[in-house]
C-alpha cells in the first residue's frame, strides 16, 4: 500500500476498555500513547482515560508523534429528542476538530445490548422496523452533514450488538442514508464474528469507506460465545478479538483491495482483550510487524 496515503494507528481498548474499566485499571495515559508510539503507530482513537482539555491532549500527543484519527460517538437517534443528540455531537465535532482529527466514528446505541453483560448477543439483538430505519437513517443523515461543518466526515461503525450488525443491515443503512454524508468504518472483526462475509461488505463499499478498523478474532471463543449464549462483554473477556496476524483472518487480501480503490486515510488496530492476560504493547508490536509484512506500511 501506498505509505504516503495511509496512516497507521492503534485503539486504546487493548490498554483500557471503556466498557469494562476493570480492565486495564492499571494502564495509565501516558503509558497507553508511550508504548503506541513505541510501537511504531502514528495515531488513535480516543480513550476514558485521554485528558478531556483538547490542548493537553494534543500537547501530550504530538511529543511522541501522535495525532487523533477518530472517536466513537454513542448516538441514540431512535430513542432521544434529535435535539439532545445533536447537542452531543456537536460537543463531540468541536472537539476533535480542535485536536486536528478528520473522523468521527457513529453507532447506534438504542437498544444496542453490547454492553450488557447477562444478554447473549447472538440471540438477542434488536431489529428495527420500517419505521424505525427511515428515523434511523435520516438522522444519521442529519449528523453526517453537521459533521461537514466541522470539516470532518462521519463514518458508521457496523458493531455486534446494535441495530446495524449484518451485512442486510449495513445495505440498508447504506441505501437510505445520504451517499454524500454518511460513510462506512469498515470493521473486519466485528463482520467475522457475526459470520458475514467481511470481503464482500468491503468490495461493495470500497469507494464509501472512510475508515478502517483491523480487528481479528478466534473462532473458538467466537463458537464457545454462540454454543453457550454468552454476551458481548463475556466473549471479550474470554479473548474473542485479537489483532492483525494472531487470529483467523487474512489481511493481505483486505490491503489489496482498499489499495486498488485508492483508499486514503487511517487504519486502526483495535482489539479488546483483558490487558492481563494479553500485554497490549506486546500485541501492538506483533500487529505492526503483521501490517508492516503484508501492507508494506
Amino acid at each position: 500500500m501506498n505509505s504516503e496515503k495511509i496512516k497507521l494507528g492503534i485503539a486504546p481498548i487493548a490498554w483500557t476498555n471503556d466498557d469494562m474499566p476493570d480492565l486495564g485499571a492499571e494502564n495509565t495515559f501516558e503509558q497507553c500513547v508511550s508504548e503506541m508510539a513505541l510501537a511504531g503507530y502514528k495515531g488513535c482513537e480516543i480513550g476514558n482515560k485521554y485528558p478531556k482539555c483538547p490542548e493537553e491532549l494534543t500537547k501530550k500527543l504530538e511529543i511522541r508523534g501522535l495525532q487523533i484519527a477518530n472517536r466513537w460517538f454513542s448516538s441514540f437517534i431512535l430513542t432521544k429528542p434529535f435535539e439532545e443528540v445533536e447537542k452531543d455531537f456537536r460537543e463531540n465535532c468541536e472537539f476533535l476538530k480542535a485536536c486536528g482529527a478528520k473522523r468521527i466514528g457513529a453507532s447506534e446505541q438504542s437498544y444496542s445490548i453490547q454492553g450488557q453483560m447477562e444478554t447473549p448477543v447472538f440471540e438477542k439483538k434488536y431489529v428495527m422496523n420500517d419505521e424505525e430505519w427511515k428515523k434511523f437513517a435520516d438522522g444519521l443523515s442529519k449528523l453526517g452533514k453537521i459533521a461537514k461543518e466541522y470539516d470532518i466526515t462521519l463514518v458508521y461503525h457496523h458493531h455486534m450488538g446494535t441495530v446495524v450488525q449484518t451485512a442486510e443491515e449495513i445495505d440498508k443503512m447504506m441505501s437510505l442514508c445520504d451517499e454524500d454524508s454518511v460513510y462506512l468504518l469498515f470493521d473486519s472483526g466485528h463482520l467475522a464474528y457475526c459470520g458475514e462475509d467481511y470481503m464482500a461488505v468491503l468490495k461493495k463499499y470500497a469507494k464509501r469507506i472512510k475508515h478502517v478498523h483491523l480487528k481479528d478474532i478466534r473462532p473458538d471463543v467466537v463458537k464457545k460465545v454462540k454454543d453457550e449464549h454468552l454476551s458481548f462483554l463475556q466473549g471479550v473477556r474470554l479473548g474473542a478479538f485479537t489483532v492483525p496476524g494472531d487470529g483467523m483472518i487474512d489481511f493481505a487480501p483486505i490491503f489489496e483491495v482498499l489499495e486498488a480503490n485508492d483508499y486514503e486515510g487511517w487504519m486502526l488496530v483495535e482489539a479488546e482483550q483483558d490487558p492481563a492476560i494479553a500485554n497490549p504493547f506486546e500485541y501492538a508490536v506483533k500487529a505492526r510487524k503483521y501490517i508492516s509484512e503484508k501492507a508494506g506500511v
